[in-house]
C-alpha cells in the first residue's frame, strides 16, 4: 500500500521559498511561478487539488494553510513583477536613483524692486498714497504743468523719446470725455479753469523723463490734501555707461495742503534716510535748480561704502546724492487749478538703481539689467 504524502511537511519547505522571490530574475521568476502555482504540476496546486480526499479534519486544517501561502506567494510575484518593470522603464529613461537629488531653484524679486518696495513700505507708514500713471504722457503734462519753458533742452529730440502718433492731437473736448467720473463736487469748476491754461494741443506725445505726470494727474483728480509717492519706469537718451541707463526706475512723492513749508520737507526726508539707511546715516541739503520747485534742493547721504569717511567711489567726499526736492512752484499749482495763496506743498524724487548701488555696493549699474542669475541669485534673502 503507497505510503500517504506528508503535506504538511511539502508546505512549510515551499514558506522558505518565499524569501528568494524578492532577488529573483525576470526568467527566474516566471520558471518559480510555474514550479509552485502552475497549473499541471505547481507543487502548491498538487496540494490543494489532494484535500478532498483527506478526512475532514485534516482537510480544514491543511486547506486554511495552504490558501494562506497560496496568497502569500501571489503577493510576492506580483511585487516582484511590479519591481521588475519599474526597473526597466527607469534603465530606459537614462534616470539613475542612486544620485542625489537636485536642489530646488526658487526665485528672488529683483535688487531694484526689493529697494522701490522699502520705500514705498516707508512713505506709506507717513501717510502716502501710490499712484500711478501710463508710461506715454503728453508734452504739456510731462513738461508744460511742470513749469518747464518751451524752450528747456529737455524737450529736445535728443534727450526726450518721443512716439510716433500721426500727429493725432488731442482736443480739449475729448480730454475732458476721457476724464474719469465720480470726483469731488467742485472738479468740474477746477479743470475748467485748468484748460484755459492748458493748450488746444498738448503738443507730441512721449515716453515720460519722469514720473512727475503722475504728480499732476492726481492734482488734477483730487483737490489737497494730496500726498501721493509715484513709482514707475522712465526713460531718457542717456548712454548706457556704469552710472546711466535709458530705461530706470524712479520713485517721486508729492505733498500739497495749507500751510506746508521747507521744515516739513526736511524733516520728512530725513526721516526717511534714516529708516533706509540708518539712524546713525548722515544727511545734507545743497541749493539745485528745478523748473517745478522754488526754492530747490539736492539731498545727499553719507556714502555707504566708507561711512562718510571719503573714497574713490564717492570721490573723498564722503557723501552721495540720492534726490532731488523742493517747494512746489506756484505757477505748477495754478496749472492744476488750485490757488498757491491758500495751498502749498513740496516734491522729491529719486531713483531706486542709484539708491540700489548704494545700499548694496555696486559700482555699476548695468548689473542690475544683465539677468545674470549668478549676480541677482546673492539678493534671495534680503526683506525676507
Amino acid at each position: 500500500m503507497p505510503e500517504t504524502p506528508d503535506y504538511q511537511t511539502e508546505l512549510e519547505s515551499l514558506v522558505s521559498r518565499l524569501e528568494r522571490i524578492a532577488s529573483l530574475g525576470a526568467a527566474e521568476l516566471e520558471a518559480e511561478h510555474v514550479a509552485i502555482l502552475g497549473r499541471k504540476q505547481g507543487l502548491l496546486t498538487n496540494i490543494l487539488r489532494a484535500l478532498p480526499g483527506l478526512e475532514a479534519q485534516a482537510r480544514a486544517q491543511l486547506g486554511r494553510q495552504a490558501n494562506q501561502i497560496k496568497q502569500q506567494f501571489e503577493t510576492a510575484f506580483a511585487a516582484r513583477r511590479d519591481a521588475l518593470r519599474q526597473a526597466a522603464a527607469t534603465a530606459r529613461s537614462g534616470l539613475d536613483l542612486t544620485m542625489p537629488g537636485r536642489r530646488r531653484w526658487v526665485g528672488v524679486e529683483h535688487p531694484v524692486t526689493q529697494v522701490t518696495e522699502e520705500i514705498l513700505r516707508i512713505f506709506r507708514e507717513l501717510g502716502f498714497t501710490c499712484a500711478l500713471g501710463p508710461e506715454a504722457e503728453t508734452e504739456w503734462l510731462n513738461f508744460g504743468a511742470l513749469n518747464f519753458p518751451p524752450n528747456h533742452p529737455a524737450l529736445d529730440m535728443h534727450d526726450t523719446l518721443y512716439v510716433d502718433t500721426r500727429d493725432r492731437r488731442l482736443s480739449s473736448h475729448e480730454r475732458r470725455r476721457g476724464r474719469s467720473s465720480g470726483v469731488e463736487p467742485d472738479f468740474e469748476r477746477r479743470t475748467t479753469a485748468v484748460d484755459r491754461r492748458r493748450p488746444e494741443s498738448e503738443g507730441r506725445v512721449l515716453l515720460r523723463t519722469h514720473t512727475s505726470p503722475v504728480q499732476i494727474r492726481s492734482l488734477l483728480a483730487h483737490k489737497p490734501p494730496v500726498r501721493v509717492v509715484a513709482p514707475g519706469m522712465v526713460y531718457r537718451k542717456d548712454a548706457f555707461d556704469p552710472s546711466h541707463a535709458p530705461a530706470f526706475a524712479q520713485v517721486e512723492g508729492l505733498v500739497v495742503d495749507r500751510e506746508i513749508a521747507f521744515v516739513d520737507l526736511k524733516a520728512t526726508l530725513v526721516h526717511f534716510a534714516h529708516r533706509f539707511f540708518g539712524p546713525e546715516t548722515g544727511t545734507r541739503f545743497r541749493p539745485s535748480y528745478f523748473p517745478f520747485t522754488e526754492p530747490s534742493a539736492e539731498m545727499d547721504v553719507h556714502h555707504q561704502l566708507c561711512h562718510g569717511k571719503g573714497c574713490a567711489v564717492c570721490k573723498g567726499t564722503g557723501w552721495m546724492e540720492i534726490l532731488g526736492c523742493g517747494m512746489v512752484h506756484p505757477a505748477v499749482l495754478e496749472n492744476c487749478g488750485i490757488d498757491p495763496e491758500e495751498f502749498t506743498g513740496f516734491a522729491f524724487g529719486m531713483g531706486p538703481h542709484r539708491i540700489a548701488l548704494q545700499r548694496f555696493g555696486i559700482d555699476d549699474i548695468r548689473l542690475f539689467y544683465e539677468g545674470d542669475m549668478r549676480f541677482l541669485s546673492q539678493f534671495g534673502a534680503l526683506g525676507r
